[in-house]
């Protein structure tokens, strides 16, 4: 399969891995697990500071998970890869090239939602570089060597080499603190997904030189760029909390069609952004990139990342399709539809293609009703 510029895969680096789910051999085992120690645990969530992951926060200000019962201990940083795969998290927002190249490491994770189709992810520089090529022999917060982007759209659409020691690769833990360095001049260019891009922008700290879609525009062909994934441990010990933490998330994710406005305070809030960059990023997420928040797996779009990473040798070992993905929780749990959901609840609200303008106004006509 040839990959074109334009295929999407959102690389948050870590060692992420899973194993197939198995039930209890029988209802009473399963029922003592479920109950046992299950109504004080209290759940660890890690998240990125990124716009893919805004369900995260949005579950915990919301209200979300308190409503179903849930005791979530949620931190937003760039350890939740390791942190996973050391199995010291229970749930996680993570990118999916991270979680498929360390199954075969034995982490305890498995996919047990999809997150987020399409969106957006930026090459940003410093506004001193005027021709990409300056940014040669500089400090830069991304790896050309290790980002699939670089080799499928960042290199090509720039210019530049695909080649991690022609610049000075400094690892930066989260978006936001590559943000930073590049607003105190310690970097000259990160790659990002939003809202650090806009961010930049509308500060003037630096501009945009590449952004990316997760599709091929000649096919249309889909591919995933990061998921909502659980410890299988977990799992294991507390099937009855697994399952409500799979509900939360796509309860989560129906709040922000609903309730733009609160979603986007709460994404500020927990961001440290202007509102106004929020709510061009919920309507991003939302309308202005398609459905692009979504929780429906339709297996499709992690097989094209499968492929992806094993037609541009990205992975030393890619596992197959059952070992990556098991959405028995996402049926059982009883979340909605996704795709009715969007006809009954957001198209006759929010169509698509509707401008950011209209949309704003409807959003705060909406939340100023609630």
């Amino acid at each position: 399969m040839k990959i074109s510029n334009k295929v999407k895969s959102l690389v948050l680096i870590g060692a992420i891995s899973t194993t197939v789910l198995t039930g209890c051999s029988s209802k009473e085992s399963k029922q003592e697990t479920s109950t046992k120690g299950s109504s004080d645990y209290a759940i660890k969530l890690g998240y990125y500071n990124c716009d893919h992951m805004t369900a995260a926060p949005v579950a915990v200000d919301a209200g979300i998970y308190k409503d179903l019962g849930l005791n979530v201990q949620a931190v937003g940083n760039g350890k939740v890869p390791e942190a996973m795969a050391a199995g010291q998290m229970d749930a996680g927002y993570i990118g999916t090239k991270g979680l498929v190249g360390a199954i075969p490491k034995g982490s305890p994770i498995v996919v047990a939602a999809n997150n987020h189709r399409g969106g957006s992810e930026y090459l940003v520089v410093a506004n001193d570089i005027k021709d990409p090529k300056e940014l040669i022999g500089q400090k830069i917060a991304s790896d050309p060597d290790g980002d699939l982007l670089w080799t499928t759209d960042y290199g090509p659409e720039t210019g530049l080499p695909v080649d991690s020691s022609k610049y000075q690769v400094v690892n930066i833990d989260s978006s936001k603190d590559a943000y930073l360095a590049l607003k105190t001049g310690q970097i000259k260019a990160f790659s990002t997904c939003d809202p650090w891009g806009s961010v930049a922008e509308k500060e003037g700290v630096g501009k945009i030189i590449s952004s990316t879609q997760y599709k091929e525009k000649n096919t249309g062909k889909e591919y995933n760029c990061c998921s909502f994934s659980l410890n299988t441990n977990f799992i294991k010990e507390h099937p009855d909390l697994a399952e409500k933490m799979v509900l939360a998330h796509t309860k989560a994710i129906e709040y922000i069609y609903t309730n733009p406005v609160k979603a986007a305070k709460i994404f500020a809030k927990n961001y440290s952004v202007d509102e106004e960059v929020a709510l061009m990023t919920i309507y991003k997420k939302t309308v202005g990139e398609g459905r692009t928040l979504t929780w429906k797996i339709t297996g499709d779009e992690y097989k094209n990342n499968l492929d992806m990473y094993k037609d541009n040798k990205a992975l030393d070992e890619i596992p197959d399709y059952d070992k990556v993905v098991n959405d028995k929780l996402l049926k059982s749990c009883g979340a909605d539809d996704f795709d009715k959901f969007i006809k009954e609840k957001v198209d006759p609200v929010f169509p698509k293609g509707m401008s950011y303008e209209d949309w704003k106004a409807k959003a705060m006509e909406i939340d100023g009703q609630n």
